[in-house]
């Protein structure tokens, strides 16, 4: 088993790392503070590849591979969690989703600017009424009687990028009776009549990736934007999802590395009756578990994101990698920030340092993607069998 990184991925790892530190960490607080979308850095980060690292070249992308992918995330995540958002959607729920099941005009017309960051996806599948019980969505789209296009109609809420998004992966219902074979996926045009952005939510954390609610207005979509076959939209979503969860983890442990460094750094220069508090046990023992399960989460990154690029060539599913990479690796991000903010004591609860920052943007991972319980669901399921 070899554990060293290619060439390839040390470069994209290190060239990350730079741009992120240049680049992101200095802005990352005004921007959670202000919540305005950064999209000068966005921009930037698109024209180092960042937006569509597993995108072929021919369809504006850098042409790596999985590994590539989580490791640049999680350098980007661990200098600014919201930053990470949108690179995640952009390349995991949109591109990604694009690139498995689209036409090869599509991934022209739909891949590629959003791959070179000259504009920005996202994906929407959650509706107010359902989200961890997606096949239960209410947006409805009716084909004309021409077949030339379809009219959608419907409500989608908690769309990351939302607010600024120029294209949408959308699914809606062609068939009610059909239930979740009924859901079919449209590649949307965000700029056409019917399309409505609600207000941009004003979230706990990850405040600087936009989000809001978007309803369908007889909304007009050519059939020429239908991503696969009717009622094959349930199944896309879901294969996305099984493959976009490695980004999540991929942005938890970029939280967990940043919570963890900043302990360790503070334990060491921190002195308590007459000595570091990093010799106390207590202390150590907070140490020694953020970095047992930063290690590990990573494994399970690495292996997750190992799985997808199999994928690629396979076709097999990666629902059990993906679950446990973005299960483990969220609530290390919890654990780490918890740990580390308590660590600091009442510095920790002040805005002065990030940490406070990494609490409040550590808890959307175990949330968003599925739930931590929806993931222990998936995973046992799985593997027994049963339903």
């Amino acid at each position: 088993m070899d554990f060293q990184l290619t060439e390839d991925q040390r470069l994209i790892q290190g060239a990350a790392r730079d741009f992120a530190q240049r680049e992101i960490a200095p802005i990352a607080s005004s921007f959670d503070a202000s919540g305005d979308f950064p999209a000068e850095t966005i921009r930037k980060a698109g024209e180092l590849g960042f937006m569509g690292v597993e995108v072929p070249p021919e369809y504006g992308g850098a042409g790596l591979d999985s590994t590539c992918f989580v490791l640049m995330l999680e350098e980007i995540a661990y200098a600014d969690a919201a930053h990470a958002t949108i690179v995640s959607v952009n390349n995991s729920l949109f591109c990604n989703g694009i690139l498995q099941f689209g036409t090869d005009a599509q991934k022209r017309r739909f891949v590629a600017p959003v791959a070179s960051g000259r504009s920005i996806g996202c994906y929407g599948l959650t509706e107010p009424q359902s989200g961890s019980d997606a096949a239960n969505m209410r947006t409805r789209a009716e084909r004309s009687a021409d077949g030339s296009h379809y009219v959608l109609n419907g409500k989608k809420s908690w769309i990351t990028s939302g607010p600024v998004a120029d294209y949408m992966l959308a699914f809606a219902v062609t068939d009610s009776a059909a239930k979740a074979r009924g859901i079919t996926a449209f590649l949307v045009e965000c700029d056409q009549p019917g399309f409505i952005r609600g207000k941009t939510e004003p979230k706990l954390g990850i405040r600087a990736s936009a989000t809001c609610e978007i309803e369908f207005a007889d909304c007009r979509v050519a059939a020429a934007n239908r991503l696969g076959g009717e009622g094959e939209g349930f199944g896309i979503a879901m294969t996305v999802l099984d493959q976009g969860r490695v980004g999540i983890a991929a942005q938890a442990n970029g939280i967990a590395g940043a919570a963890y460094d900043a302990a360790l750094a503070y334990v060491k220069e921190r002195r308590a009756f007459g000595s570091p508090i990093g010799s106390f046990q207590m202390i150590q023992a907070k140490i020694a578990d953020m970095k047992m399960r930063l290690s590990a989460s990573r494994l399970l990154m690495l292996q997750a994101a190992w799985a997808k690029q199999q994928a690629k060539t396979s076709g097999a599913r990666t629902t059990t990698e993906g679950s446990m990479a973005k299960l483990f690796a969220s609530e290390t991000a919890m654990f780490n920030a918890h740990a580390a903010l308590q660590i600091h004591g009442g510095m920790g609860y002040s805005r002065e340092l990030p940490l406070e920052r990494y609490f409040r943007d550590a808890k959307i991972t175990e949330i968003y993607e599925g739930t931590s319980e929806i993931q222990r669901i998936v995973i046992a399921r799985q593997e027994t069998g049963l339903r």
